[in-house]
Order: C-alpha cells, then sequence, then structure tokens
C-alpha cells in the first residue's frame, strides 16, 4: 500500500516508540488513562504505517486540523476519514520528518496534549526546516479519536516550503 510506504518515510517508526515513554510519566484516572492509551496506539498505528488499525481507532467524523500558511498543501482542517486519509498522502509527498522529541505528554479526560521538538526537509524546495516546537490536542469519543488539532512553527515550515 503506497499510503503505509508514505506515511512510515515521513512521521517513521521512532514517533511511536519516543510518545509511549511518556505514557507512564504521570498519573491519571481510568477515563485520562483510556484516551492517553488511544491516541498513543493511534499514534503507534501511524507510526508504523497500520493505515487499517489507524482508521479502525478514528471516528468517522474525525478533524485533523493543521494550522498555518494556506499556501502548503498539508493545512487545513481536513474532516472524516477519506478526507484524513488524502491529507496523510499530501503531508507524507511533501514533508520529510528528520527529527521528532517529546518532551511532555499527559491527558485530561477525552483530552491529550503533547509538546516537542521536530526538524524536517520539505520535498518541494529540499530546505531544511530547522528545529521548531510543536503542540498536539487530541480528543477521544467512544474510543476512537475524533480530533488532530496540530500547532507547529508555521512560519519556519512556510520559509522552507516556499524556498
Amino acid at each position: 500500500m503506497q499510503r503505509r510506504t508514505v506515511l512510515k518515510t515521513s512521521i517513521g517508526a521512532a514517533l511511536a516508540l519516543t510518545l509511549s515513554q511518556h505514557a507512564a510519566a504521570s498519573e491519571m484516572d481510568e477515563t485520562s488513562q483510556a484516551t492517553f492509551d488511544t491516541v498513543m496506539g493511534f499514534m503507534g498505528a501511524m507510526g508504523s504505517g497500520d493505515m487499517e488499525k489507524m482508521s479502525s481507532m478514528m471516528a468517522d467524523d474525525m478533524v485533523w486540523h493543521n494550522e498555518g500558511d494556506k499556501s502548503i498543501p498539508w493545512i487545513g482542517p481536513w474532516e472524516g476519514k477519506e478526507e484524513i486519509f488524502k491529507f496523510l498522502g499530501i503531508f507524507g509527498g511533501n514533508f520529510q520528518t528528520t527529527k521528532w522529541e517529546n518532551t511532555d505528554a499527559f491527558a485530561s479526560g477525552d483530552t491529550v496534549a503533547v509538546f516537542g521538538n521536530m526538524n524536517g526537509i520539505t520535498t518541494k524546495s529540499g530546505k531544511e526546516i530547522g528545529d521548531f516546537t510543536f503542540a498536539l490536542r487530541a480528543k477521544v469519543r467512544d474510543g476512537q479519536v475524533v480530533l488532530w488539532n496540530w500547532f507547529e512553527d508555521s512560519y519556519a515550515v512556510s520559509q522552507a516550503y516556499n524556498g
């Protein structure tokens, strides 16, 4: 499956390993732990390129929202599984992650937050972005991811993408 190869190249299995290291970092109530485990499982499936597992963990009405410069083809909100898988192909074809380091990850109720540092190369220009910070807010409903709200240094990404 081509999506699997693109996604594995762009995100890498290191993502899942890094995130899982933070899973036991703090005490959580049962709901928060279940939410955290769902998001980490989703990221693990994404990092390993397991689209079937990833799809099973997504709510049909899931929204994936990336903030930033609208000239970058992966910025949006992307709504529903089909659109999100289109986004992943577009992202994977345009961005190669070269560094991923989580600094904090925690859950409260139906929400997970992850913060960290990353770097990458945009394939359009071939330019390295440089180290930048990211934040993720994910929400879970009925054991499935319903929101993936991604924040990054969109100025640095735009500068590298547009050359």
